[in-house]
């Protein structure tokens, strides 16, 4: 019997742990937006690992970047610093408001390490009684147990034991509940520019304005979770960008590695001095292979043409969805930025965003869900209009299947 034989779906139920129910195609090999599974069936990747494959798959730049790295230095502990994580952190702060740069493995630790570094501040600056964190429902942070309380989304955080305290969380979009909530415990925001596993919704510029006001009113660090946003999904490199309110923290994951795992909170110096020597870490963190292959992908980015071409993509997903839509009638609307876009079913297909999903498979495109009534789309920022086409092409026969039923 070949290895691929054995290597099947029914192997997952026999030796992974049942947090995850994966798809019973396993890939096997990716080249720009298309994938090929076992059999050597193709798909047309629309998901692009939940937003994290912003260049597609083995990309040149990328396999170039890890290769030449994985024949010079793989890891150091932080006894030392490294080249390619001095030019990352560089690149990063000459692309955005950040002074200084602090490297981890995942979203969920970038935003462990930003929660941590606000309540340390407030403490610092003032006292103990400052601790209140905002945060916002439906929300989504991470799955260490302090992310995911920060998290809004009950069912993720409960059943695990007493949760950490002083985390409030408000109604997304509402200005009035904001302000009743601030006072001077308040001693930090966490914020998604656009909330991504909440169903792909896009914070007004009212309240980000609202946000950042009373952050500035009450001393309170302004937290943005751009693990989703960040990484030039938007067309912006990071949203806060697009909004123009700049926050305190920024927390940066997914495509900032394009599928190698790594993330980065930014900060200003001053903020920055209070995570004295010894006081966070992370083994991983800044390890040089990450670190070159992020800074392959920021250099592809951050080209001329890249960033200018994502909102022409994100036009013609939404013309090709709106055709599809104006033959079957499944979605109220479709909404988002850039290519982080959310088809949103109408009353007759509540509930139902997994069936769009696995059909979508059957047809040979992969997209994602955000939420039981979101279908989500996140592909390559570099994916070609053909691809976006024949993508498409096959998301409407699946679309075709579920309303045939």
């Amino acid at each position: 019997m070949s290895e691929q034989t054995t290597l099947n779906r029914a192997l997952f139920d026999e030796v992974m742990v049942p947090n995850y129910n994966p798809a019973a195609i396993v890939p096997v090999r990716g080249e720009g937006s298309r994938v090929w599974d076992q059999t050597g069936r193709d798909f047309i990747d629309f998901a692009g690992g939940i937003a994290v494959s912003c260049l597609g798959h083995c990309h040149p730049a990328m396999v170039n970047a890890l290769t030449q790295q994985g024949q010079k230095l793989w890891h150091l502990s932080n006894v030392f610093t490294n080249e390619p994580a001095l030019k990352l952190a560089q690149t990063l702060v000459d692309h955005t408001f950040a002074e200084r740069v602090y490297f981890a493995n995942s979203g969920a630790e970038a935003n462990e390490a930003a929660l941590k570094l606000a309540r340390r501040v407030a403490l610092e600056r003032f006292d103990e009684t400052k601790d209140q964190i905002i945060a916002f429902k439906q929300g989504f942070h991470g799955r260490t147990f302090f992310t995911v309380t920060v998290g809004g989304q009950a069912a993720y955080s409960d059943g695990f034991g007493p949760k950490p305290g002083a985390i409030d969380h408000l109604p997304f979009n509402d200005v009035a509940s904001l302000k009743e909530a601030f006072s001077e415990r308040t001693c930090a925001v966490m914020i998604e520019p656009m909330q991504g596993e909440g169903g792909i919704i896009p914070a007004s510029d009212e309240f980000l304005q609202a946000v950042r006001d009373l952050c500035n009113q009450h001393n309170a660090l302004l937290i943005f979770d751009e693990v989703q946003t960040g990484a030039g999904r938007t067309g912006h490199l990071y949203a806060y960008q697009k909004y123009g309110i700049v926050p305190d923290i920024l927390t940066s994951a997914k495509g900032l590695g394009g599928g190698f795992p790594i993330a980065a909170m930014l900060t200003t110096a001053e903020i920055a001095k209070h995570l004295k020597v010894g006081t966070h870490g992370s083994t991983y963190g800044g390890n040089p292979l990450a670190c070159a292959v992020a800074q392959s992908v920021l250099d592809v980015i951050t080209t001329p043409d890249v960033l200018p071409a994502v909102e022409a993509k994100s036009q013609r997903f939404r013309d090709g969805l709106a055709a599809i839509n104006a033959k079957y009638h499944v979605f109220s609307e479709v909404r988002g930025m850039g290519l982080l876009l959310g088809a949103a079913l109408n009353a007759d297909y509540q509930g139902r965003a997994r069936d769009f999903l696995v059909a979508a498979a059957e047809h040979g495109t992969m997209c994602l869900v955000a939420g039981a009534n979101v279908v989500r789309f996140t592909p390559s920022l570099v994916i070609s209009d053909q691809e976006i086409d024949e993508g498409l092409a096959r998301f409407e026969k699946a679309v075709a299947q579920v309303v045939a039923g």
